[in-house]
């Protein structure tokens, strides 16, 4: 006998996802919407929010006690992670702009190097902010090891550990689940 495929497990038709979503559809569309201050992006956000809960453990949809509470929070982190993917394009727009036409990529070779910024981006985030300082302004700024020491208050050694600990997330981060 063949076990159950995980799409069948947690399908769309299951009762308490159904019931998830006539219930609370409406009310988290107008949550978002008023955060989000366009019906557009709470639209989309809503029906993220909704993804991620199909992609949970099936059985973690029936032990749901505050499913409004849970909602909120999923699509609280799908709108900071809107806003700081558009906080990134604009950054990646502004510098495309300043940049001489001579040296302008192609629109695939900009895309390319978008996506992996915000991949880089993504990673960073999972780190703490000082790790994360301290790689920025090295390979960003182009400081110097004791420049980033002084700047953030920290010592020398603490800042190669930080920047080893950024490398190795950024540069091995298919090995590490991230």
């Amino acid at each position: 006998m063949t076990a159950p495929s995980v799409s069948s497990a947690i399908a769309p038709s299951s009762p308490t996802l159904q019931t998830l979503y006539r219930d609370h559809h409406r009310w988290l569309q107008g949550w978002l919407q008023r955060r989000l201050g366009n019906v557009f992006d709470a639209a989309d956000l809503t029906q993220d929010t909704y993804v991620r809960l199909i992609q949970r453990e099936p059985q973690a949809l029936g032990d749901i006690r505050a499913p409004r509470a849970l909602l909120a929070t999923i699509a609280q982190g799908l709108a900071a992670n809107l806003y700081r993917r558009r906080c990134l394009e604009q950054a990646w727009l502004d510098t495309l702009a300043a940049m001489p036409a001579s040296v302008a990529e192609s629109p695939e070779h900009r895309a390319i190097l978008f996506e992996t910024l915000v991949e880089i981006d993504h990673l960073l985030a999972g780190l703490p902010l000082p790790v994360r300082q301290a790689f920025l302004l090295s390979q960003v700024d182009g400081m110097k090891q004791a420049e980033i020491a002084a700047e953030l208050g920290l010592s020398v050694p603490t800042v190669k550990r930080h920047i080893a600990r950024a490398v190795v997330r950024v540069c091995f981060a298919a090995g590490d689940g991230a």
